[in-house]
């Protein structure tokens, strides 16, 4: 049977989706299909918004609204504490348990020599810029427990040492190969109040 083309090109689109397989796709688009025209033109509206209103903090590479975060614009954050983590997911994760008041950096990845992400494709510069012109007392490394996120977190200390800065990393409370933003509250504030040194 033959997909009509405006609903086969929905599937292909919804595909390209992270996680969302062929199947899934058809059920998204067959739901929206069957959804009243307002509902969809609410969809399409804020997928619209969400690309042209959201940018990027240019302190700390956190999704904002504004030119900075709420997190950097806040005086209630100790700006002497960086926490330093692989995407704006791991930040929602980390302000869900309460247990933080720092303030925070986006790599926007991780090292990944077979991906060819080196140094230069994330915002490293940038952090070591933000400890060299600031009163940072610590970093805190919260990138992933897996083989790329270790990588990053070593060569992250090895060129923030010299700078007199205190690194510490999070305590390893999450498992091995798992992600910060889909563990538990307890165990994200956990392991941020039992970061070790590095």
């Amino acid at each position: 049977m033959q997909i009509a083309e405006p609903l086969q090109k929905a599937i292909e689109e919804l595909s390209k989706l992270p996680s969302v397989g062929k199947k899934s796709a058809q059920r998204l688009a067959l739901f929206i299909l069957k959804t009243d025209e307002d509902k969809v033109k609410n969809l399409v509206n804020a997928l619209l918004e969400l690309k042209t209103k959201i940018r990027f903090c240019k302190i700390c590479f956190n999704i904002s609204v504004e030119e900075t975060c709420d997190v950097c614009r806040s005086t209630k954050r100790d700006n002497s504490i960086i926490c330093v983590v692989e995407e704006a997911s791991d930040i929602i994760a980390i302000e869900r348990t309460n247990e933080y008041s720092g303030v925070y950096h986006v790599l926007g990845g991780v090292l990944s020599p077979l991906k060819g992400i080196g140094s230069d494709d994330l915002k490293i510069k940038e952090l070591i810029a933000r400890v060299k012109v600031t009163e940072v007392k610590e970093v805190i490394l919260a990138l992933n427990p897996d083989t790329e996120g270790d990588t990053t977190s070593l060569y992250l200390a090895k060129v923030l040492k010299p700078l007199e800065v205190n690194v510490t990393r999070i305590a390893r409370g999450l498992p091995i190969g798992g992600n910060l933003e889909f563990a538990d509250d307890a165990t994200i504030g956990r392991a941020v109040l039992g970061r070790i040194n590095l």
